[in-house]
């Protein structure tokens, strides 16, 4: 702890959120918003996307480890890799980044944003929402693929993955098997509620469509906003008490 500066910290997971947001957020309104040059690409390409975008985030915040997900920190948190101090810093940096980074997603596509006339379609650019409402299943949802995010992560560890503040083992390379994970989840489970598997990544951009003058932006959704957060807290500290005595943690 004494070797982690908290500034450099809080801005590592800032940028790596904000990269991330900014990158996520904007695959999905290439694909949804009225005339873009990628509408209707389909929901492959929002995986990819998104896949990218962790790579970007990755790549931009190995200081504090890369962590850029609530549930990922709590995970790490509860294996005794990171301290409380640690934790709560990264997660307020990982809320701001994400808040950053859906605004200037908005910033970019803001013509497309007005040219949009469904409300539905312009929420979806910022967080996620389920394809059948059910408050268990989609829960479930959500634990299950945060789980296999954070556990597979913790995988990682036993082939020489970065550690908070030493950028090391894999180096940048800890990117390319992040990013194709978070594919692969997409791919997989992602069908049922959007895969958030991120509490800041879902309640960050929903703050920001709350607060930014979207024209005929609708509701924020906020009756299902408690999902992407709850269910990706329990996923990850369930792969985090798995992780303790299924992997080779040290």
């Amino acid at each position: 702890m004494t070797d982690v500066n908290l500034g450099l910290y809080f801005l590592s997971e800032v940028v790596g959120t904000g990269m991330l947001v900014l990158l996520g957020c904007g695959v999905v309104a290439n694909v949804a918003l009225t005339k873009t040059k990628g509408n209707s690409g389909g929901f492959l390409m929002v995986n990819w996307g998104w896949g990218l975008a962790v790579f970007a985030g990755v790549l931009v915040s190995a200081y504090s480890g890369a962590q850029l997900n609530p549930a990922v920190s709590l995970g790490l948190l509860l294996a005794g890799k990171i301290v409380i101090m640690q934790f709560l810093v990264a997660i307020a940096a990982q809320l701001v980044g994400a808040i950053l980074g859906a605004i200037l997603c908005w910033a970019a596509y803001r013509q497309h944003f007005d040219a949009e006339e469904d409300p539905a379609a312009k929420l979806g650019v910022f967080s996620t929402g389920p394809a059948i409402r059910s408050y268990g299943a989609n829960l479930v949802t959500e634990i299950i693929g945060t789980f296999v995010l954070v556990f597979v992560i913790f995988a990682f560890a036993d082939y020489g993955d970065i550690e908070v503040g030493t950028p090391g083992g894999l180096g940048p390379l800890t990117a390319i098997p992040v990013a194709l994970l978070v594919v692969g989840i997409g791919a997989s489970l992602g069908g049922p509620t959007g895969y958030a598997i991120n509490p800041a990544r879902d309640l960050g951009p929903r703050i920001a469509h709350a607060i930014l003058p979207i024209k005929g932006k609708g509701s924020s959704d906020w009756g299902y906003a408690w999902v992407p957060v709850v269910g990706p807290l329990i996923g990850g500290a369930i792969a985090a008490g798995v992780a303790s005595f299924a992997l080779n943690l040290s």
